[in-house]
Protein backbone atom coordinates (compact mmCIF):
# COMPACT_ATOMS: atom_id res chain seq x y z
CA UNK A 1 0.00 0.00 0.00
CA UNK A 2 1.33 3.44 -1.00
CA UNK A 3 -0.37 6.00 1.22
CA UNK A 4 0.24 9.70 0.65
CA UNK A 5 -2.85 11.02 2.45
CA UNK A 6 -0.89 12.13 5.52
CA UNK A 7 2.20 11.44 7.62
CA UNK A 8 -0.18 10.27 10.36
CA UNK A 9 -0.31 6.90 8.58
CA UNK A 10 3.32 6.05 9.41
CA UNK A 11 3.88 2.71 11.09
CA UNK A 12 6.18 2.31 14.12
CA UNK A 13 9.72 1.25 13.31
CA UNK A 14 11.10 -2.13 14.32
CA UNK A 15 13.20 -0.39 16.99
CA UNK A 16 10.02 1.17 18.38
CA UNK A 17 8.21 -2.16 18.44
CA UNK A 18 11.06 -3.78 20.38
CA UNK A 19 11.23 -0.89 22.84
CA UNK A 20 7.47 -1.03 23.37
CA UNK A 21 7.58 -4.75 24.07
CA UNK A 22 10.33 -4.31 26.67
CA UNK A 23 9.22 -1.01 28.24
CA UNK A 24 9.20 -0.64 32.00
CA UNK A 25 5.73 0.50 33.03
CA UNK A 26 3.77 1.75 36.01
CA UNK A 27 0.57 3.70 36.64
CA UNK A 28 1.05 7.12 35.02
CA UNK A 29 -1.90 8.67 36.87
CA UNK A 30 0.04 7.98 40.06
CA UNK A 31 3.18 9.28 38.35
CA UNK A 32 4.70 5.80 38.63
CA UNK A 33 5.46 5.00 34.99
CA UNK A 34 9.25 5.27 34.62
CA UNK A 35 9.19 5.31 30.81
CA UNK A 36 6.63 8.14 30.66
CA UNK A 37 8.60 10.06 33.28
CA UNK A 38 11.79 9.59 31.29
CA UNK A 39 10.16 10.83 28.08
CA UNK A 40 8.71 13.91 29.78
CA UNK A 41 11.96 14.78 31.53
CA UNK A 42 13.97 14.32 28.34
CA UNK A 43 11.52 16.35 26.26
CA UNK A 44 11.45 19.24 28.70
CA UNK A 45 15.23 19.42 28.90
CA UNK A 46 15.77 18.95 25.17
CA UNK A 47 13.41 21.76 24.20
CA UNK A 48 14.33 24.22 26.96
CA UNK A 49 11.16 24.05 29.07
CA UNK A 50 10.64 23.36 32.76
CA UNK A 51 8.20 20.48 32.27
CA UNK A 52 6.40 18.30 29.74
CA UNK A 53 3.22 16.24 29.58
CA UNK A 54 2.61 13.14 27.44
CA UNK A 55 -0.86 13.21 25.88
CA UNK A 56 -2.90 10.97 23.64
CA UNK A 57 -2.97 13.32 20.63
CA UNK A 58 -2.03 16.71 19.25
CA UNK A 59 -5.65 17.79 19.52
CA UNK A 60 -5.60 17.04 23.24
CA UNK A 61 -2.20 18.70 23.73
CA UNK A 62 -3.37 21.89 22.00
CA UNK A 63 -6.62 21.95 23.95
CA UNK A 64 -4.75 21.52 27.22
CA UNK A 65 -2.48 24.42 26.28
CA UNK A 66 -5.40 26.70 25.44
CA UNK A 67 -7.31 25.78 28.60
CA UNK A 68 -4.21 26.22 30.74
CA UNK A 69 -3.36 29.65 29.36
CA UNK A 70 -6.97 30.90 29.23
CA UNK A 71 -9.98 30.88 31.56
CA UNK A 72 -13.67 30.85 30.64
CA UNK A 73 -14.52 34.04 28.77
CA UNK A 74 -10.93 34.62 27.61
CA UNK A 75 -9.86 34.79 23.99
CA UNK A 76 -6.94 33.54 21.93
CA UNK A 77 -5.68 34.91 18.62
CA UNK A 78 -4.78 32.46 15.86
CA UNK A 79 -4.68 32.01 12.10
CA UNK A 80 -7.76 31.37 10.00
CA UNK A 81 -6.00 28.17 8.84
CA UNK A 82 -4.78 27.19 12.31
CA UNK A 83 -5.33 23.52 13.09
CA UNK A 84 -6.47 24.24 16.66
CA UNK A 85 -9.12 26.61 15.27
CA UNK A 86 -10.27 24.90 12.08
CA UNK A 87 -9.68 21.17 12.48
CA UNK A 88 -10.02 20.30 16.16
CA UNK A 89 -13.81 20.24 16.50
CA UNK A 90 -14.08 23.63 18.20
CA UNK A 91 -12.71 22.19 21.43
CA UNK A 92 -11.51 25.50 22.87
CA UNK A 93 -15.00 26.99 22.56
CA UNK A 94 -16.99 23.86 23.40
CA UNK A 95 -14.92 22.53 26.31
CA UNK A 96 -12.93 25.56 27.45
CA UNK A 97 -15.46 28.37 26.87
CA UNK A 98 -12.56 30.18 25.18
CA UNK A 99 -13.30 32.47 22.25
CA UNK A 100 -11.07 32.05 19.19
CA UNK A 101 -10.27 35.20 17.23
CA UNK A 102 -8.98 34.01 13.85
CA UNK A 103 -6.87 36.29 11.64
CA UNK A 104 -6.38 35.65 7.93
CA UNK A 105 -3.07 33.93 7.27
CA UNK A 106 -0.65 35.55 4.86
CA UNK A 107 0.35 33.38 1.87
CA UNK A 108 3.53 32.33 3.73
CA UNK A 109 1.53 31.19 6.76
CA UNK A 110 2.42 34.15 8.99
CA UNK A 111 -0.07 36.52 10.64
CA UNK A 112 0.06 40.29 10.17
CA UNK A 113 1.01 41.99 13.44
CA UNK A 114 -1.04 45.08 12.57
CA UNK A 115 -4.15 42.90 12.17
CA UNK A 116 -3.33 41.07 15.39
CA UNK A 117 -2.90 44.36 17.22
CA UNK A 118 -6.30 45.57 16.01
CA UNK A 119 -7.91 42.32 17.17
CA UNK A 120 -6.75 42.66 20.79
CA UNK A 121 -9.79 43.63 22.84
CA UNK A 122 -9.86 46.67 25.13
CA UNK A 123 -9.98 46.12 28.88
CA UNK A 124 -13.76 46.48 28.99
CA UNK A 125 -16.37 44.09 30.38
CA UNK A 126 -18.16 44.07 27.02
CA UNK A 127 -15.33 42.05 25.51
CA UNK A 128 -13.61 38.72 25.96
CA UNK A 129 -10.17 39.08 27.54
CA UNK A 130 -7.41 38.57 24.94
CA UNK A 131 -4.81 36.36 26.64
CA UNK A 132 -2.92 34.31 24.08
CA UNK A 133 -1.46 34.22 20.58
CA UNK A 134 -1.26 30.75 19.04
CA UNK A 135 1.00 30.14 16.03
CA UNK A 136 1.58 26.99 13.99
CA UNK A 137 4.90 25.77 12.55
CA UNK A 138 4.81 24.22 10.04
CA UNK A 139 1.45 25.38 8.67
CA UNK A 140 0.27 23.63 5.50
CA UNK A 141 3.87 22.58 5.04
CA UNK A 142 5.20 26.15 5.17
CA UNK A 143 7.89 27.18 7.64
CA UNK A 144 7.72 30.28 9.84
CA UNK A 145 11.06 32.13 9.76
CA UNK A 146 13.08 32.51 12.96
CA UNK A 147 12.87 36.29 12.55
CA UNK A 148 9.06 36.13 12.49
CA UNK A 149 8.90 34.04 15.66
CA UNK A 150 11.23 36.52 17.35
CA UNK A 151 8.92 39.37 16.32
CA UNK A 152 5.95 37.40 17.68
CA UNK A 153 7.71 37.10 21.04
CA UNK A 154 8.29 40.86 21.18
CA UNK A 155 4.68 41.50 20.13
CA UNK A 156 3.34 39.29 22.92
CA UNK A 157 5.62 40.88 25.50
CA UNK A 158 4.45 44.32 24.41
CA UNK A 159 0.77 43.38 24.73
CA UNK A 160 1.03 41.11 27.80
CA UNK A 161 0.01 38.01 25.87
CA UNK A 162 1.27 34.46 26.24
CA UNK A 163 2.61 32.75 23.11
CA UNK A 164 1.82 29.15 22.18
CA UNK A 165 3.17 27.08 19.29
CA UNK A 166 1.23 24.27 17.70
CA UNK A 167 4.39 22.42 16.75
CA UNK A 168 2.83 19.25 15.42
CA UNK A 169 5.49 19.22 12.68
CA UNK A 170 7.98 21.52 14.38
CA UNK A 171 10.87 19.16 13.62
CA UNK A 172 10.06 19.48 9.93
CA UNK A 173 10.43 23.22 10.43
CA UNK A 174 13.75 22.83 12.26
CA UNK A 175 15.00 20.51 9.52
CA UNK A 176 14.01 22.94 6.77
CA UNK A 177 15.62 25.85 8.63
CA UNK A 178 18.68 23.72 9.49
CA UNK A 179 18.59 24.88 13.12
CA UNK A 180 18.54 23.22 16.52
CA UNK A 181 15.01 22.85 17.85
CA UNK A 182 15.69 25.30 20.69
CA UNK A 183 16.16 28.11 18.19
CA UNK A 184 12.41 27.71 17.64
CA UNK A 185 11.18 26.70 21.09
CA UNK A 186 12.97 29.54 22.92
CA UNK A 187 10.40 32.05 21.65
CA UNK A 188 7.34 30.33 23.15
CA UNK A 189 5.66 29.95 26.54
CA UNK A 190 4.31 26.56 25.50
CA UNK A 191 4.67 24.20 22.57
CA UNK A 192 3.20 20.94 21.35
CA UNK A 193 4.98 18.22 19.39
CA UNK A 194 3.23 15.38 17.58
CA UNK A 195 5.11 12.10 17.89
CA UNK A 196 2.79 10.12 15.62
CA UNK A 197 3.13 12.01 12.33
CA UNK A 198 6.44 11.96 10.46
CA UNK A 199 8.25 10.80 13.61
CA UNK A 200 6.46 7.43 13.34
CA UNK A 201 5.33 6.77 16.92
CA UNK A 202 1.97 4.94 16.96
CA UNK A 203 0.27 7.31 19.44
CA UNK A 204 0.96 10.49 21.33
CA UNK A 205 1.94 14.14 21.52
CA UNK A 206 3.78 16.29 24.04
CA UNK A 207 2.85 19.58 25.68
CA UNK A 208 5.82 21.60 26.91
CA UNK A 209 5.74 24.60 29.23
CA UNK A 210 6.42 25.94 32.70
CA UNK A 211 5.95 23.71 35.73
CA UNK A 212 2.86 25.68 36.73
CA UNK A 213 1.29 25.39 33.28
CA UNK A 214 1.99 21.66 33.03
CA UNK A 215 0.55 21.03 36.49
CA UNK A 216 -2.64 22.81 35.43
CA UNK A 217 -2.69 20.91 32.14
CA UNK A 218 -2.28 17.61 33.98
CA UNK A 219 -5.41 18.32 36.02
CA UNK A 220 -7.38 19.25 32.90
CA UNK A 221 -6.06 16.16 31.09
CA UNK A 222 -7.56 14.02 33.86
CA UNK A 223 -10.84 15.94 33.61
CA UNK A 224 -10.98 15.25 29.88
CA UNK A 225 -10.40 11.53 30.36
CA UNK A 226 -6.79 11.66 29.26
CA UNK A 227 -5.24 10.06 32.33
CA UNK A 228 -3.38 6.93 31.23
CA UNK A 229 -2.17 3.94 33.17
CA UNK A 230 0.68 1.77 31.80
CA UNK A 231 1.40 4.33 29.10
CA UNK A 232 5.12 3.59 29.06
CA UNK A 233 4.45 1.12 26.26
CA UNK A 234 3.58 4.15 24.11
CA UNK A 235 6.12 6.53 25.61
CA UNK A 236 8.94 4.14 24.70
CA UNK A 237 8.13 4.68 21.03
CA UNK A 238 7.81 8.42 21.64
CA UNK A 239 11.35 8.62 23.02
CA UNK A 240 12.73 6.94 19.90
CA UNK A 241 10.68 9.33 17.75
CA UNK A 242 12.55 12.25 19.33
CA UNK A 243 16.00 10.70 19.43
CA UNK A 244 16.16 8.77 16.15
CA UNK A 245 13.43 9.67 13.67
CA UNK A 246 14.22 13.37 13.34
CA UNK A 247 17.50 12.42 11.66
CA UNK A 248 15.74 11.24 8.51
CA UNK A 249 13.14 14.00 7.96
CA UNK A 250 15.30 15.57 5.25
CA UNK A 251 14.64 12.45 3.16
CA UNK A 252 10.91 13.21 3.29
CA UNK A 253 11.55 16.81 2.27
CA UNK A 254 13.72 15.72 -0.67
CA UNK A 255 11.08 13.23 -1.74
CA UNK A 256 8.40 15.94 -1.59
CA UNK A 257 10.42 18.17 -3.91
CA UNK A 258 10.92 15.24 -6.28
CA UNK A 259 7.19 14.48 -6.16
CA UNK A 260 6.38 18.11 -7.01
CA UNK A 261 8.70 18.00 -10.02
CA UNK A 262 7.13 14.78 -11.28
CA UNK A 263 3.56 16.00 -10.82
CA UNK A 264 4.37 19.05 -12.92
CA UNK A 265 5.15 16.68 -15.80
CA UNK A 266 1.56 15.37 -15.81
CA UNK A 267 -1.01 17.23 -17.89
CA UNK A 268 -3.70 18.74 -15.68
CA UNK A 269 -1.51 18.99 -12.56
CA UNK A 270 0.27 22.15 -11.41
CA UNK A 271 2.53 22.57 -8.37
CA UNK A 272 4.35 25.72 -7.29
CA UNK A 273 7.64 24.05 -6.45
CA UNK A 274 8.83 27.11 -4.54
CA UNK A 275 6.08 26.47 -1.98
CA UNK A 276 7.30 22.94 -1.22
CA UNK A 277 9.38 23.60 1.89
CA UNK A 278 8.90 20.40 3.89
CA UNK A 279 7.01 17.13 3.32
CA UNK A 280 3.68 18.46 2.05
CA UNK A 281 2.85 19.09 -1.61
CA UNK A 282 -0.30 20.80 -2.89
CA UNK A 283 -1.18 20.26 -6.54
CA UNK A 284 -3.87 22.20 -8.38
CA UNK A 285 -5.88 19.90 -10.62
CA UNK A 286 -7.54 20.99 -13.83
CA UNK A 287 -11.33 21.07 -13.66
CA UNK A 288 -11.50 18.69 -16.63
CA UNK A 289 -10.14 15.88 -14.45
CA UNK A 290 -12.48 13.86 -12.21
CA UNK A 291 -10.57 13.81 -8.92
CA UNK A 292 -12.99 11.49 -7.14
CA UNK A 293 -12.74 8.94 -9.96
CA UNK A 294 -8.95 9.25 -10.02
CA UNK A 295 -8.72 8.56 -6.30
CA UNK A 296 -11.03 5.55 -6.58
CA UNK A 297 -9.06 4.16 -9.53
CA UNK A 298 -5.76 4.49 -7.69
CA UNK A 299 -7.27 2.87 -4.61
CA UNK A 300 -7.83 -0.31 -6.62
CA UNK A 301 -4.08 -0.29 -7.26
CA UNK A 302 -3.26 0.09 -3.53
CA UNK A 303 -2.43 3.79 -3.80
CA UNK A 304 -4.25 6.05 -1.32
CA UNK A 305 -4.72 9.78 -1.96
CA UNK A 306 -7.07 12.47 -0.63
CA UNK A 307 -9.80 13.68 -2.98
CA UNK A 308 -9.48 17.47 -2.83
CA UNK A 309 -8.46 20.37 -5.03
CA UNK A 310 -5.75 21.29 -4.56
CA UNK A 311 -4.75 17.70 -3.87
CA UNK A 312 -2.51 17.21 -0.86
CA UNK A 313 0.34 14.70 -0.97
CA UNK A 314 2.38 14.02 2.17
CA UNK A 315 5.69 12.16 2.12
CA UNK A 316 6.92 10.15 5.10
CA UNK A 317 9.07 7.20 6.12
CA UNK A 318 6.78 4.63 4.51
CA UNK A 319 6.90 6.34 1.07
CA UNK A 320 10.05 5.74 -0.96
CA UNK A 321 11.27 7.41 -4.15
CA UNK A 322 10.26 4.21 -5.98
CA UNK A 323 6.74 4.47 -4.52
CA UNK A 324 6.48 8.00 -5.89
CA UNK A 325 7.50 6.77 -9.34
CA UNK A 326 4.83 4.07 -9.21
CA UNK A 327 2.16 6.58 -8.19
CA UNK A 328 3.20 9.05 -10.92
CA UNK A 329 3.01 6.30 -13.52
CA UNK A 330 -0.45 5.23 -12.39
CA UNK A 331 -1.76 8.82 -12.37
CA UNK A 332 -0.39 9.33 -15.86
CA UNK A 333 -2.10 6.15 -17.07
CA UNK A 334 -5.42 6.70 -15.27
Amino acid sequence: MIDLRSDTVTRPTEEMRQAMAQALVGDDVYGDDPTVNDLEEYAAQRHGFEAALFTTSGTQANLLALMSHCERGDEYLCGQQAHNYKYEAGGAAVLGSIQPQPIENNPDGTLCFDKLRMAIKPDDFHFARTKLLSLENTINGKVLPISYMSEARKFCNQHQLSLHLDGARVYNAATALDVDIQEISTHFDSMTICLSKGLCAPVGSLLLGSTALINKAKRIRKMLGGGMRQAGILAAAGKIALTEQIKRLQVDHDNAKYLAQQLNQIEGFSVNEQHVQTNIVFAKVDSSLDIEQLVETLKTKDILLSASNPMRFVTHQDVSREDIDIMIREISNA
